[in-house]
């Protein structure tokens, strides 16, 4: 005889239908019973249910859609799934969803189309923006020619320095008296 528990909570396997996340599922709980403990198998279960509530709901969807001879699932649909399965309680619910996902939607569309409001034609800004980019071209192009005359500086000070060296080397190895350091240079005798 089969347990109950795996009737309720059936084990998953890998070739089980994508589930909502645990946290998410978890959170909500939380949310709405706060002070109450839920034991891991009551979290599976309403897991299980929330997402067969989703499977039936999207399936009654698909036929009303179907029968209508279109080809997306749109909101109406879902409602009328709603309603044909006997979830009228949370038709008023699902509106009110749809009604504040529409707002975000439209808000996201008047942010997009701000540029389009500022009354500038698109030649215009195109012209702002390729004259931005030639200063900033000129601005890259002058710390290139700042950074490479300070290294071709760098480079003539150390081959000064080293040829200074050098000539200092062949002084003292020669025993000649001529002194090319500064710090050696007496002005006693002027």
């Amino acid at each position: 005889m089969a347990d109950p528990q795996d009737e309720l909570c059936p084990p998953p396997n890998e070739d089980d239908e994508l589930t909502l996340p645990r946290a998410s599922i978890n959170k909500i709980i939380k949310e709405l019973v706060p002070s109450v403990r839920v034991a891991n198998e009551s979290r599976e279960l309403i897991l299980n249910c929330c997402s067969e509530f989703i499977h039936l709901i999207a399936s009654e969807a698909n036929d009303v859609c179907n029968r209508r001879n279109k080809k997306t699932i749109n909101a109406e649909h879902v409602l009328e799934a709603l309603d044909r399965l006997g979830f009228c309680d949370y038709k008023h619910e699902a509106e009110s969803v749809l009604n504040d996902c529409k707002e975000v939607a439209a808000k996201r569309r008047r942010q997009s189309t701000r540029l389009e409001n500022l009354g500038i034609p698109e030649e215009e800004l195109l012209r702002q923006q390729q004259e931005l980019f030639a200063k900033a071209r000129e601005e890259q192009a002058r710390e290139e020619q700042q950074q490479w005359i300070s290294m071709q500086a760098t480079a003539v000070q150390q081959s000064a320095e080293l040829m200074h060296r050098q000539l200092k080397s062949q002084n003292n190895a020669s025993g000649g008296v001529i002194s090319l350091d500064d710090d050696d240079d007496d002005d006693e005798d002027y």
